[in-house]
């Protein structure tokens, strides 16, 4: 695999993508990449489709909240009587 050297990053710069970094859970490095690789428009990682679907099922959950699920012993019960 090849790699890229960048010099003379602005400070805001750097200190954005470290926070970001951070936040995310990965490295320097990896977020560099990955800010790379979706400012290119190019396919994500399997990491990556992974985590944003993560994301997608805990964003849909917290709508599912007020949602009202039967009693799964009371709708094993009613099966079993038929």
């Amino acid at each position: 695999m090849s790699s890229l050297q960048i010099r003379d990053v602005p400070e805001h710069i750097l200190k954005s993508l470290k926070e970001q970094a951070k936040r995310e859970h990965r490295s320097l490095t990896q977020q560099a990449l990955y800010i790379l690789i979706k400012g290119l428009n190019l396919p994500l990682g399997t990491n990556e489709k992974r985590k944003q679907k993560l994301n997608l099922l805990k964003s849909s959950s917290s709508k599912l909240k007020d949602y009202k699920l039967s009693d799964p012993v009371r709708l094993i019960r009613e099966d079993r009587a038929r």
